[in-house]
């Protein structure tokens, strides 16, 4: 589910506040416009999903779990490669207790309110859950404020503003500035020269977890993926067909377009759909077994005859780059994909390198893309 009306809010309500209401206390006006008051950078955090843990570690990468006290147990399933490698370094995480979904109401406000956390981060597409199932009523009473961030629904606009926020709650804004400007120069490596140079845009489909199920296909609109692959000199064939980040087309609507690209996301979802056709990339992935599912999937109804198939620009990349606040290097790949001529020189295996090295508290080891056309 989207919210439209928060594409406004980036320059306004998004943009983070703080005012020292009392001599110790912080007011912050999160994503969703509202305004959280609480004593002092937090000590004790609830993680609403583990893939917070993103941008957490981007901000304590020494020590990235020192202040959870709880979190979402999705971090181990949905990316289990990275999470083997914070464990490796991490151990204790193990032993952090883990809650069910806002979404699927399974939240338990009582095992929350024991662990007596400052605050609970929320993502804010679980918000209508939120508010629907009374927790923010719920944690509200006991003194458990949530404070809403967003690297999913409109991950362009919303991941810096939320990396400030979690800085300023956790007293971590030199770090969040840190990597802001980082990001931002990175991103700026491929937009500037798409301004500049204005490329004719080719088409691409963004097959967002193909292979994950048997149904087809899965997609972005102009949010997310879609916007990355605007950003990247592209022009997402979904665009003006689903409305909101995500949606579906079917076969024909694929094949009608004759797409020049197709960029599968692929993730390791053994946990989910074990030893399903999905394309396991991310860190340490056995590339050719990602490649052969990849040329697979180039055999589904929904890719016949279409350009991307016959020119073998058929790629894959890392599903959680649409879920991280490294978006910057999924758009500087899908910009080597889209106008090799114009990116000879723009390296995005360095980038996530020196995104790992300056900031991230695991070594990098490569495994987020791969193209049919790297034979």
């Amino acid at each position: 589910m989207t919210f439209p009306f928060l594409k406004t809010l980036i320059g306004t309500a998004a943009v983070i506040s703080c005012t020292n209401a009392a001599a110790d206390s912080i007011t912050v006006t999160d994503i969703t416009g509202r305004q959280v008051t609480l004593d002092g950078p937090a000590e004790r955090v609830i993680l609403g999903e583990g893939r917070q843990i993103y941008l957490l570690g981007l901000l304590e990468p020494e020590a990235p779990f020192s202040h959870i006290v709880g979190w979402r147990e999705d971090f181990s399933q949905a990316d289990p490669d990275n999470y083997a490698r914070y464990a490796e370094r991490f151990p204790e995480i193990e032993e952090l207790p883990t809650f069910g979904g806002f979404k699927d109401g399974t939240f338990d406000v009582e095992q929350a309110a024991s662990l007596t956390p400052d605050i609970v981060f929320m993502n804010l597409e679980a918000k209508v859950a939120t508010e629907d199932a009374a927790y923010d009523d719920k944690l509200g009473q006991l003194g458990i404020p949530i404070v809403y961030v967003d690297f999913r629904e409109d991950p362009i606009e919303h991941t810096i503003p939320s990396m400030r926020l979690m800085g300023q709650i956790m007293g971590d804004e030199a770090a969040a500035e840190e990597f802001i400007d980082f990001a931002e120069a990175q991103l700026a490596r491929v937009t500037d020269v798409i301004e500049e140079a204005n490329p004719e845009r080719p088409s691409v489909f963004i097959d967002r977890a193909g292979g994950y199920s048997d149904e087809c296909c899965m997609s972005f609109g102009p949010g997310n993926f879609g916007e990355y692959v605007t950003l990247a000199g592209g022009t997402n064939i979904a665009d003006g067909i689903i409305p909101g980040s995500f949606g579906t087309l079917n076969p024909e609507q694929i094949i009608a377009a004759n797409p020049e690209h197709v960029v599968v996301t692929g993730g390791n979802w053994d946990a989910y759909v074990p030893g399903g056709d999905w394309v396991g990339m991310g860190p340490g992935a056995d590339m050719q077994a990602a490649h052969d599912k990849l040329e697979a999937l180039t055999g589904r109804t929904a890719m016949t005859g279409i350009q991307a198939v016959e020119s073998g620009n058929f790629h894959a990349i890392w599903h959680q780059f649409y879920n991280s606040p490294y978006y910057f290097v999924a758009i500087q790949q899908l910009a080597k994909w889209l106008h090799p001529e114009l990116f000879e020189d723009l390296d995005p295996e360095a980038t996530m390198e020196e995104l790992h090295e300056r900031f991230l508290p695991i070594d990098y080891e490569p495994g987020y893309w791969v193209s049919l056309n790297d034979d």
